[in-house]
């Protein structure tokens, strides 16, 4: 990462972003002399596609953007140039009844690449490509580094070594890397692109769901992709060596392009190994002042990895108060704080630790989530009040020493799922630690928990890792099942409920 970043946005290009818009775009195209939209080209985009035209800022500045056209590509011949394409700048050749997106421009402030924020705005045009019904995203790429080679391989050549991954090629690999395959080779598309040769590589993305009966795309996101970490307990040296399995692990769920990725409670515990001379509860203490580097860290991931993370738990001191908290990194950025609420007969002997007393869902761009740590999920009040609030996935990290306690997790968990109308993720530490006071074994064995009906599986398990060895559970879930569910369900839990005898609210500690 060339720059810190403490917040990502990606919206619809505006005519007031043009300056910067315009900044960025020369630093991007250095090589390419006078390489950048003017005012009167923004301005016509915006009027004749406004949905197609998308930019990423970071910490409010924009760094990057994506720029489209609708074209009716049986009008197009396949040996177009750019001027062709963009009908000489003028965008003539938009059809707002055409059948394919056509890419114009995309580009990152080269202080910005390393974000993954090129592969953002490409999820996003695919989006539009899906809910505009259009058939294929097409744009001709540059190849920058055949320049280098041309001496010794032809264009088709040098292609093939770029899609075997033999040589890298910062524009094709990218494109060939999100699902973009070549179409053909064009010469003489972009005049002056000396790094190219004057070549280009005509790209194609097919849209599976498209239709040639056009038909109302839900927009809203249903599929939720879940990364859990089944985390094996290991001496670690440092603070680094946590962060280097973590990314790991971060590395791995966001290739498999997860929304979430979920750690287990208390996974940072072999930290607490260089403390082991003291008390538990001073050790304990010790181990809290991790938590500050850690957030900071997982949030940096968070924003490189696209991937919303939610730390499990670690101990936490304010106000001389020990507490469990974690902190839901989310991928725009930002982030939340989350308390442990009921505290073990354990956690209180050994370590003095004391519960919170927020009950709060959370906004996240997957809808609303509920976060409860392990014990909590024993209490069935506390996640109905979530379901309340509108959460449809409740994560619950977990720390289980033995098999009768993770069977107490599991089951409450698979009730949760089944009485809230929602899905339940649960991650929890694999492993020994024999050198850590009160952490010394642990049993754990991740999974994903559904409602009780035909539209789920039969056993209310969507899915399970192997019990005790270190892995991930990737799972898929479909909030419109839930939707479904709560309106034609064969039962209808949170809807039969007699508010006319019985009512659970939250108390208010104001008064």
């Amino acid at each position: 990462m060339n720059t810190a970043v403490g917040k990502i946005e990606l919206r619809n290009l505006k005519l007031d972003d043009y300056r910067e818009l315009k900044a960025s775009m020369q630093e991007a195209y250095q090589e390419l002399e006078s390489s950048y939209w003017k005012e009167h080209h923004i301005e016509k985009l915006l009027e004749i596609f406004p949905e197609g035209q998308l930019v990423v800022l970071a910490d409010d500045k924009v760094v990057g953007a994506a720029l489209s056209l609708i074209v009716d590509y049986d009008s197009i011949d396949d040996n177009h140039t750019y001027e062709d394409i963009t009908g000489k700048y003028t965008f003539s050749t938009h059809d707002s009844n055409g059948d394919v997106l056509y890419g114009i421009d995309v580009f990152i402030h080269p202080k910005f690449r390393g974000l993954r924020l090129g592969r953002r705005l490409y999820d996003t045009r695919k989006e539009l490509s899906e809910q505009l019904n259009l058939k294929s995203i097409v744009f001709a790429g540059r190849i920058p580094n055949y320049v280098k080679h041309a001496n010794d391989m032809s264009p088709k050549q040098y292609i093939e070594k770029v899609r075997m991954k033999e040589l890298h090629d910062p524009v094709l690999s990218f494109q060939l890397s999100n699902d973009f395959h070549v179409k053909k080779v064009m010469k003489n598309y972009l005049e002056g692109d000396v790094s190219s040769l004057d070549y280009a590589v005509l790209m194609e993305w097919n849209n599976i769901y498209y239709d040639k009966s056009p038909k109302l795309i839900n927009t809203r996101k249903s599929i939720i992709r879940l990364g859990l970490i089944q985390w094996q307990m290991r001496p670690l040296g440092n603070l680094e060596a946590l962060f280097d399995q973590a990314e790991f692990f971060i590395d791995t769920v966001s290739g498999y392009e997860s929304d979430f990725a979920l750690f287990p409670e208390l996974f940072i515990a072999p930290l607490m190994a260089d403390y082991n001379h003291l008390s538990e509860a001073d050790a304990i203490r010790e181990l809290a002042k991790f938590a500050e580097p850690i957030r900071q860290k997982f949030l940096e991931f968070a924003i490189s990895y696209n991937i919303n993370i939610i730390t499990g738990s670690m101990p936490y001191v304010e106000d001389g108060k020990l507490y469990n908290v974690g902190f839901l990194c989310k991928r725009d950025g930002s982030y939340e704080m989350y308390t442990k609420i009921h505290i073990t007969p354990n956690e209180v002997a050994h370590w003095g630790m004391t519960g919170g007393d927020k009950i709060q869902t959370f906004h996240t761009d997957c809808g609303k989530i509920g976060i409860v740590v392990c014990y909590d999920v024993e209490f069935p009040e506390l996640p109905r009040l979530l379901a309340d609030q509108g959460m449809k996935i409740l994560f619950v990290p977990f720390l289980t020493d033995t098999q009768n306690g993770y069977t107490r997790v599991k089951h409450c968990a698979q009730s949760r799922a089944i009485e809230n109308e929602c899905y339940v993720a649960i991650a929890g530490c694999v492993g020994n630690l024999p050198k850590v006071n009160n952490m010394d074994i642990q049993f754990a064995q991740a999974a994903v928990f559904t409602p009780s009906d035909f539209s789920f599986p039969t056993n209310g398990i969507k899915a399970e890792a192997t019990p005790n060895t270190e892995m991930t559970l990737i799972v898929d879930v479909n909030l419109d099942l839930l939707k479904e569910l709560h309106e034609h369900g064969s039962v209808r839990i949170l809807k039969d409920r007699r508010h006319d005898l019985y009512e659970l609210k939250k108390v208010n500690l104001a008064k």
